[in-house]
C-alpha cells in the first residue's frame, strides 16, 4: 500500500506540472498571430433515440455561427486575422465525465484530471484542434435542466450540456461560446444570484438609460431588463464581447 504521504506528493507533482502547462498554453493560445483551431464534437448525453436522431441532423452549419461571431467581435477589437477556425468533428462514442454536482474543491480538481486524462487519451495519435470542446446533447422531453457546462483554460478543453431541440439551437450556441471564453481566460461576470454584474457583465454599461439593455456580454450570460429582471439571448446576435472579457483574452481594448 503506497503511503499517504508518497499519494500526497504524486498529487502535488501532478498538479504543479497542470499549473506549468496552463501557464505554456495561456501564451500560446492568446497571442492572436494565428487563427486557433476550435474542434467541437457532439455527444449523446441521455443515450435516447430522439438524441441520437437529432445528433444525426447536425453538420458543420450548426457551429458556422460561432466562428462568424468570435470573428466579427475580434475584428472590432483590431485582430487582424480570423481569431478561430470552427470545424464539427462529429459524433463521439464515449462520453467525457460530468462534472461534480457539489462545490468540494478537492472533487472539482479530482474531476478536471480525469477529464483531462480522458480527452489526452482520445485525441492521443490524432491530429486534433487546438481547442476541443464536447457538446452532450440531451431530449427535453426527460431533461428540463441541465447540469453546468465548463470550459477549462488549462487544457483547452470544454464539456457543454445542450438541448437536443433545434428550438434551442441558438442559446446552445450562446453557451458553446461562453465555455470557448472560459478555455481562452475569460471570467464569469455574473453574480450568485445570476445577475450579470455592473459594469463588467453588461454588454453596454454606459447606455443611458441603462435598462433595458437589448444584449448579453458573453459572459455575464444574460440580458438585464431591470436592475433584478433578466433573460437569456436566445441566439449570438443578441450577444456581444465586452472590453473586460476581450482583455482577458488579451485583445486589445484600446482598439474598440
Amino acid at each position: 500500500m503506497v503511503p499517504r504521504k508518497f499519494r500526497y506528493l504524486i498529487l502535488l507533482l501532478i498538479l504543479l506540472f497542470v499549473a506549468v502547462n496552463e501557464a505554456l498554453l495561456r501564451l500560446r493560445t492568446t497571442s492572436w498571430d494565428a487563427p486557433l483551431w476550435v474542434r467541437i464534437y457532439a455527444v449523446n448525453g441521455d443515450g435516447r433515440s430522439a438524441t441520437q436522431a437529432y445528433i444525426a441532423r447536425l453538420g458543420a452549419e450548426h457551429f458556422d455561427p460561432i466562428e462568424r461571431f468570435v470573428n466579427r467581435e475580434a475584428g472590432r477589437y483590431g485582430i487582424a486575422i480570423d481569431a478561430i477556425d470552427v470545424k464539427y468533428g462529429g459524433e463521439l462514442e464515449s462520453r467525457p465525465p460530468q462534472p461534480p454536482s457539489g462545490d468540494s474543491i478537492l472533487e472539482n480538481v479530482w474531476w478536471s484530471l480525469k477529464f483531462r486524462a480522458w480527452a489526452w487519451r482520445r485525441a492521443w495519435g490524432r491530429d486534433e484542434g487546438d481547442i476541443e470542446l464536447f457538446v452532450s446533447y440531451f431530449d427535453t422531453a426527460t431533461t428540463q435542466a441541465l447540469r453546468h457546462s465548463v470550459g477549462l483554460q488549462g487544457g483547452l478543453i470544454g464539456i457543454i450540456n445542450a438541448f437536443a431541440d433545434p428550438g434551442y439551437r441558438g442559446s446552445n450556441r450562446v453557451v458553446i461560446t461562453h465555455e470557448l471564453m472560459h478555455t481562452l481566460g475569460a471570467t464569469d461576470k455574473y453574480g450568485p444570484d445570476n445577475l450579470p454584474l455592473l459594469p463588467q457583465g453588461y454588454a453596454d454599461p454606459l447606455q443611458v438609460p441603462l435598462y433595458p439593455q437589448r444584449r448579453a456580454e458573453i459572459m455575464g450570460g444574460r440580458i438585464p431588463l431591470s436592475p433584478t429582471q433578466v433573460r437569456m439571448p436566445e441566439s449570438l446576435r443578441e450577444v456581444t464581447i465586452g472590453i473586460y472579457t476581450a482583455a482577458e483574452i488579451n485583445w486589445p481594448v484600446g482598439a474598440e
